[in-house]
């Protein structure tokens, strides 16, 4: 009867569990069997999942996203940066194809937890004891309505290998890109689980994935600095922040920033006015216009891709603005030549920029590969 019990249990894990949660599930339901739950499985009306679920917390049910056996995102247990947190390592990945937030494959890695002692791990068992890995398994910042963080002890094993005993999964690292070109120790052995594909977070970005930068030293800018611009006479230039600072340098009219507002999104960088003044643009299309005329935004309109660039005519009667997927949106005089919007591109568009004349634009990428449109091709490192 048992053995039936356990199939029947490890089946309907198999559809409500991640194949990371648990990793042998027969094993798993089995357990409930072995430590006297048998009798309560056979019996007592309801699900053998709503038995044998773990959770993060005692305080949350089997049906909430911290009983759902997936691992927390790393930007929302790691300050908001996505990235494997510090005393972790990247102990495998896999990939979802066909996500709409990398309009393709998404790629997953897990952070495992570093060890301070190996006691648990050898006999073909690459996983130290929990008192070792410096973690608590609990659910994300969201409570019951996050995934759960240092829970899990798994590995796929195509990153660092040369690393045989590892901690609990403390967050999950997602991106566009592959791992390998993230942490140089992962291998390209493939292994898929299309089903998170839709899985999201707030936090989580498109773009290439970077470290949570040192203490900064610079308080005037907390090192947040985003874009910058010269002044129509070469005798000046601007800075802005992510959190809408501006700083003139040399003769760079000073008329004001966004400081003193919410931002609904961070700034993500200016462009000058070529009779004084200056604009500012966020994330969300929103334009900042300082003593300069304002030709409309994006701002409060649907966005495939975030804002990451500005440009204006030299007329200074219009403007363009470019999002991370290349797509252009062209305001007052300023004239649409084409973009990238529809292509599937190798690295995120970062910026933009016009020549003096005002007909067409560049747009480069994070790779440092430039996209012209009615401008001249002049060379790319990528």
């Amino acid at each position: 009867m048992s053995a039936t019990l356990v199939e029947r249990a490890s089946t309907f894990l198999e559809s409500k569990l991640s194949r990371r949660s648990f990793i042998n599930r027969s094993a798993y339901a089995g357990s409930a069997v072995a430590i006297g739950a048998g009798l309560d499985l056979a019996l007592k009306p309801g699900t053998a999942y709503g038995l044998v679920c773990r959770c993060g917390s005692s305080n949350c049910g089997c049906g909430s996203t911290c009983c759902a056996g997936f691992t927390e995102f790393c930007c929302s247990v790691n300050n908001g940066y996505n990235y494997c947190p510090s005393n972790t390592i990247m102990g495998g990945w896999w990939k979802a194809d066909n996500s709409s937030y990398c309009g393709g494959p998404r790629y997953y890695m897990d952070c495992n937890a570093t060890c301070s002692c190996t006691t648990g791990c050898g006999n073909g068992w690459g996983f130290c004891e929990p008192g070792c890995d410096g973690v608590n398994c609990g659910c994300g910042p969201n409570g019951c309505n996050s995934y759960v963080t240092g829970c899990f002890q798994f590995r796929y094993g195509q990153c660092n290998q040369h690393v045989n005993c590892i901690g609990r999964i403390v967050c999950r690292l997602v991106a566009c890109v592959p791992p390998w070109e993230i942490d140089p120790t992962c291998t390209t052995a493939n292994a898929q689980d299309n089903s998170t594909a839709e899985q999201n977070a707030a936090c989580w970005t498109p773009a290439f994935p970077v470290a949570a930068p040192g203490p900064c030293s610079s308080p005037l800018t907390n090192c947040q600095v985003v874009g910058m611009a010269p002044s129509a006479d070469g005798a000046g230039y601007g800075m802005v922040t992510s959190f809408g600072r501006m700083i003139p340098f040399g003769d760079f009219p000073n008329d004001g920033d966004a400081t003193a507002g919410t931002l609904n999104k961070p700034m993500v960088a200016m462009a000058a006015h070529p009779g004084g003044g200056y604009y500012l643009v966020a994330g969300d299309g929103g334009i900042f216009a300082y003593r300069a005329p304002y030709f409309g935004s994006m701002g409060g309109r649907r966005l495939n891709k975030p804002m990451v660039g500005m440009a204006a005519t030299p007329s200074g009667t219009g403007y363009w603005t470019v999002a991370s997927d290349g797509g252009v949106f062209s305001f007052g005089d300023a004239k649409f030549h084409g973009s990238t919007g529809s292509l599937h591109l190798n690295r995120p568009v970062v910026g933009m920029a016009s020549p003096t004349t005002g007909q067409g634009y560049w747009l480069v990428a994070q790779d440092g590969g430039i996209f012209t449109f009615a401008v001249p091709f002049l060379g790319s490192p990528a």
